[in-house]
This record gives C-alpha cells, structure tokens and sequence, in this order.
C-alpha cells in the first residue's frame, strides 16, 4: 500500500472513530536546531512519522470554570480516554500493513508530570510541536496549540511509526498566533503568573498549582478566556 493510501485510509477510520483533528509530522522536523526537547527518535529506531489526533472539549467544561474543576477535569479525562481508544485501533490497523506503531501519552498532562523528567517536567516529546508541523495550528503564549475551529480548548495525542506516510506542512502558518502578541489575556489571568508575554513559561510553577494545591485538578483559566 503506498503512504498515501494509507495515510488516507488512517484519516477515514480516525474520524469515523471519533477525532475531530487529524495529520501527520515528518519525524525529521524533530531534529531542526530550533527544536530543544525531547526527540521520537530516541524513542523508536526508524521512526518516519508521527501521527497526531485530536478531539475538542466541550465549550461546558470550561464555562464553570473555577469553581467547576472537577466536571473540567472530568471532561478532559474522557477527552483522553476517547483519544487512546482511537490511537490504538489505529496504531494496530498500522501495524496490519507490515510497519510498527506505538501511541504517545497524550498531551495535556501538564508537561508530561506523569511521563517525564520529573527535573524538566518535559514530556518524551512535544505533540503540539508535531501538531505545528502537520499545519494544525500555531502555538499560544499559554504554550498550547491554537486550532483555527476549536482554538486551544482541544486534547491531542500521538503515534509514532516507522511508515512513512502522507505529512502535512505548516506553509504559512505563524509559529505564535498573531492575535496573541496583543491579547495577553492568559497571562493576567494565571493564578500563579506561570505565563509570561515573552512567550516564556514556568512549568514548575503551573504543575505544583495543579498537583499541589489542585490536588491533581486541571487549572483550564488561561483556555477559558482566551478568544480564539
């Protein structure tokens, strides 16, 4: 089956199976020199591409927001459940044409606490990164991807395979989305100014919020006011 065949056919099944976002990274934009995290191919030996998928999250979740942050966080974690089921179908339908695949934690465990580093707090590698590179979006100030349709209220998740299959291109996508060097609105309302207009942000400060004060709660302010 050629990469395009069967790039389209993975597309078709993951947004039969529930993703609203789909694309596909050239593993080899993980080596550029303005990448400085961790790389997929120091995960698996021959990897070719990663696959990013995504789903929205409900507008509901984050209009209770503070006060409701266990339905938000509730919301987020079916988000991911919904994610990993669709990874592994297609991970396995993957591995049905004769490549290998593995699913990627799935973004938005607050830097990978669970996963990674715990001296970094960086993840195995960056899927929002990945998800710039299939022309998904651009990045935010608050440092998470910002979708044209769902802006950043989305969960994202990742599969690595040595298949090397139809990638997308960024083209003329900025970076940083414009409409943040003028908005700000995310870092004035970080509770523990974890944000800051440089494009700089304190990842320990955000995951002890979270898994400190929140007890494991997931924060949401900087999604709920932004206006993309």
């Amino acid at each position: 089956m050629s990469r395009y065949s069967l790039t389209g056919n993975i597309r078709d099944a993951a947004f039969q199976r529930g993703a609203d976002l789909f694309g596909v990274a050239d593993a080899s934009c993980f080596l550029r020199p303005d990448y400085a995290g961790n790389r997929p191919q120091d995960i698996m030996q021959g990897v070719a591409s990663v696959v990013v998928l995504g789903v929205s999250v409900p507008r509901g979740a984050f209009s209770t927001l503070p006060k409701g942050r266990g339905e938000y966080t509730n919301t987020l974690m079916a988000g991911t459940a919904t994610l990993r089921l669709i990874a592994f179908f297609l991970a396995r339908q993957i591995e049905r044409e004769g490549y290998l695949a593995t699913l990627v934690p799935t973004e938005g465990s607050e830097f990978g606490y669970w996963y990674a580093d715990r001296a970094t707090l960086k993840a195995d590698l960056s899927l929002k990164y990945a998800a710039y590179h299939a022309g998904l979006g651009s990045f935010g100030l608050n440092h998470l991807l910002v979708h044209p349709d769902y802006g950043a209220r989305i969960r994202i998740t990742g599969i690595l395979t040595d298949a090397l299959l139809e990638a997308g291109d960024p083209g003329t996508i900025p970076f940083l989305h414009p409409r943040c060097r003028e908005c700000g609105k995310c870092v004035e309302v970080c509770p523990v100014h974890a944000i800051g207009r440089d494009g700089t942000i304190d990842r320990e400060r955000c995951a002890d919020y979270m898994f400190r004060e929140l007890r494991g709660l997931r924060c949401g302010m900087c999604i709920k006011v932004c206006p993309l």
